[in-house]
């Protein structure tokens, strides 16, 4: 594997039979099809450099949120496309998918994550409150069982046929964004050779905020009873629970912007001290990507070629 040159924000995601790549200022959406790749190419929408949506801590959700409804959009995109029997009037009507579809599709993506990985979790560590007294180790529970559910569920994904060629997908995007940060020609064999595993890959970003929401719901939950001592008196009863289980909802937000922020940080940085924190994340990639066949290479580089910007350098992470 090539040694990385410089650090892009050009970012990706798998789909069926294809790749979304997205730039500083265009979408693709490549997919292959019986008659060849079909290319999709929309511009994106620029924020102004010191608005609400830019500010730190701000924009960990607005760009997670945008990047669930661009993903979702993209994934029906895909799945239009990669239908064999494609018609035009099928085509054209799918160009413009209604707002509703699109707003249900994240909400219950959102929903269902958020139930799984986090209200699952905190239920199973509530059941433990009489039995471990301590808020940090019943909060590490909370975490362990979290992380636990979540590399299981993934390690079961993993094992769909369906999903290993997306998968495979997603280790094309890994590669052809490497060749491209290595500043080597982006030819089938050049990203080959290059490693499907990613410290930038939304993987990592998953594991951090999982790590990170043990940190900040035991603080959270020390403060809340040093202010409101009354409540370790209800310690164990159902109220007491359901007060904890929305507190840690409500920092949910600020977990994910958390997240963000060191994630963009530790992607601007090359030391021991990053590696260290990009490890476990990239080590997950070893059952989130597969290697691609040269079909799949192909569609990486359409993809990133689609919206590499005209004036180098525009791109740098």
């Amino acid at each position: 594997m090539a040694k990385e040159q410089f650090k892009t924000m050009i970012g990706g995601q798998a789909l069926i039979e294809g790749i979304m790549m997205r730039g500083p200022k265009l979408d693709a959406v490549v997919v292959r099809t019986k008659e060849g790749l079909q290319t999709e190419i929309t511009t994106r929408k620029q924020r102004k450099k010191g608005s609400f949506a830019t500010w730190p801590l701000i924009r960990g959700v607005v760009n997670f949120f945008d990047a669930q409804v661009c993903g979702v959009k993209a994934l029906m995109r895909s799945a239009d496309l990669s239908i064999e029997e494609e018609k035009e009037e099928k085509k054209e009507s799918s160009d413009k998918l209604p707002k509703a579809a699109v707003g249900l599709a994240v909400a219950l993506g959102i929903g269902m994550s958020v139930v799984l990985f986090f209200l699952l979790p905190m239920l199973i560590a509530g059941l433990l409150d009489n039995v471990i007294q301590n808020t940090l180790l019943l909060n590490l529970v909370e975490g362990l069982v979290r992380i636990t559910i979540f590399v299981i569920y993934m390690l079961l994904v993993s094992q769909m046929k369906d999903m290993k060629r997306v998968f495979a997908y997603h280790g094309a995007e890994h590669k052809t964004i490497r060749c491209y940060e290595a500043k080597l020609p982006l030819t089938t064999e050049n990203v080959r050779a290059q490693t499907r595993l990613h410290p930038r890959c939304g993987t990592s970003f998953l594991l951090v905020v999982m790590v990170l929401s043990i940190l900040l719901f035991s603080v959270a939950t020390s403060l809340l009873l040093a202010v409101f001592p009354g409540l370790a008196l209800m310690r164990g009863s159902f109220l007491y629970r359901l007060i904890l289980i929305v507190c840690k909802l409500m920092l949910l937000p600020l977990v994910v912007s958390v997240a963000y922020e060191i994630n963009r940080w530790a992607g601007r940085h090359d030391n021991l001290f990053t590696r260290i924190l990009t490890a476990p994340g990239m080590w997950f990639q070893h059952f989130t990507t597969n290697e691609p066949d040269d079909n799949m290479i192909e569609v990486g580089i359409a993809s990133l070629q689609a919206v590499i910007p005209e004036e180098e350098g525009t791109d740098l992470w």
